[in-house]
């Protein structure tokens, strides 16, 4: 810029010598030669004040969320996946979503086998005689009527586990500790969660007669934390607890009296073939040849509590967003709402949709699995060509307090697969400070929602939908003349 100006004035010399005409000049040449620099500036995409209008419609007095979620965990309660709980969930879901006046309610049924909790006990047998409280992880092994007695062999960590000799925790109960802080994103949880994922795996494959953990949970509530375990390289399976937060620590203080520590365990369980479902219902677009917008949450919850968070508020969230989208008027592009079946269990419902639908087209998928705390973060996974569409979804939720992160990554459990397999998505990241207080234990309940919290969630969920469908036609009968 400088070497510019220095040639301009030189130009200007004996063209013009009084100051103001040079300075006339010299600002028309800079003007001038700044233009093509400008077109190449990129400008971020205005907010549609529709989209804004829908927003902020959904902040201010949205209770189709709060309906939902009260009437599911009010009228159906736990929805263990495969059970005739889960059947009923499935019934009041299609009598909600008809209601509702969506399209196209379905259920589509698939095969699973189906794990049912009996009846648990753990208590210290030796040398300090004491209950404990414990939960079996989802498809641990039975211990029978009888239950198992052993000593306990424990590890701070499932990598201390797996190099321990095989002698040490042979015909042994193991017992894995750790320490899973609580934050905002979430992130511990795939790091502190191997105790319950491959802890039984590699416990049983060692020869030991049990595992208990402590839960894989951030609160001090004598709330036991279940989940989904698997096993895994051929392993036996063996009976898996996890212990509450405050009986973990217990069992540590007790370990460290040096005494060789009895526990007697028992947890029985069953399991079968049977049957879950995804439940599917439509906004139908005004073009149907368009690729549809996915949105959804998981609708079976595990059976400690009434799976308010777990996922009883994903799937009001992401169906009270379409019906306000619905409510305005006819979108560009189809909204699906799915209310996925067996998320809990290993991802039943999500793998039945991406082989059904999996390798269709899909403008956009989306789901709510992470409570309902305010959301705090969008991130993107729209390509390249899409970005100023990730943009604009940015720009409208910036007024709800959430901040624009990546535009190369998504997220959802459900979802995941197909994200993996190079589908289009958007991950709205709800605050999970206290997710892991509440998340698979008895306390998992519908008081634990803040109304304002889901509301805010609703309001994001909407705009972006507002953003993804295309546009927005409302009914004849609504257009101003």
């Amino acid at each position: 810029m400088a070497d510019f100006r220095r040639t301009a004035v030189t130009s200007f010399h004996g063209v013009a010598s009084h100051p103001s005409m040079v300075r006339s000049l010299l600002a028309a040449a800079l003007l001038a030669t700044a233009a093509p620099l400008a077109a190449q500036v990129h400008v971020s995409p205005a907010v549609d004040p529709k989209v804004a209008l829908l927003r902020d419609k959904a902040l201010d007095g949205d209770n189709y969320a709060w309906e939902i979620v009260e009437g599911l965990t009010t009228e159906v309660g736990p929805r263990l996946a495969g059970t005739e709980a889960e059947a009923r969930a499935r019934d009041w879901a299609v009598r909600r979503l008809t209601a509702m006046g969506f399209a196209n309610v379905r259920v589509e049924p698939f095969d699973m086998p189906v794990w049912v909790r009996g009846y648990e006990h753990a208590e210290i047998v030796a040398p300090f005689p004491q209950p404990m409280v414990v939960a079996a992880l989802g498809n641990s092994g039975s211990t029978g009527p009888a239950g198992v007695t052993g000593e306990i062999v424990a590890f701070d960590s499932v990598d201390a586990l797996k190099a321990a000799p095989d002698d040490l925790v042979r015909g042994k109960i193991v017992f894995v500790d750790h320490r899973m802080p609580a934050n905002q994103d979430g992130s511990g949880y795939g790091e502190f969660g191997a105790p319950r994922r491959q802890g039984p795996t590699i416990a049983s494959k060692k020869g030991a007669l049990a595992i208990v953990i402590r839960s894989i949970g951030t609160d001090h509530h004598r709330n036991p934390h279940t989940g989904v375990m698997s096993f895994s390289d051929g392993a036996k399976p063996i009976p898996a607890g996890a212990l509450t937060v405050p009986d973990a620590e217990q069992l540590v203080r007790i370990l460290k009296r040096g005494q060789p520590v009895t526990m007697r365990l028992v947890l029985q369980s069953q399991t079968h073939q049977g049957q879950s479902a995804n439940v599917i219902a439509e906004v139908p677009g005004r073009d149907p040849s368009l690729p549809p917008i996915l949105v959804g949450g998981h609708l079976d919850s595990w059976d400690q509590g009434t799976g308010a968070i777990d996922d009883g508020a994903g799937v009001a969230i992401a169906t009270a967003a379409a019906k306000q989208i619905m409510d305005a008027g006819r979108p560009l592009r189809t909204i699906r709402i799915i209310w996925f079946g067996a998320e809990e269990p290993g991802l039943f419902g999500g793998n039945a949709y991406r082989a059904k639908y999996g390798k269709q087209p899909h403008h956009a998928l989306i789901e709510s699995d992470f409570g309902a705390d305010k959301i705090w973060k969008v991130d993107s996974k729209l390509g390249d060509a899409r970005k100023p569409e990730a943009e604009a979804i940015g720009k409208v939720l910036a007024p709800l307090g959430i901040v624009t992160g990546s535009f190369t990554e998504a997220d959802g459990s459900d979802i995941g697969p197909m994200l993996a397999d190079g589908l289009p998505g958007v991950g709205l990241s709800q605050d999970g400070t206290r997710y892991f207080d509440l998340h698979h234990t008895p306390d998992d309940t519908l008081d634990k929602i803040d109304p304002a919290q889901l509301r805010q969630n609703v309001a994001a969920w909407t705009a972006v939908l507002g953003v993804l469908s295309g546009g927005i036609e409302e009914p004849k009968a609504r257009k101003r003349r």
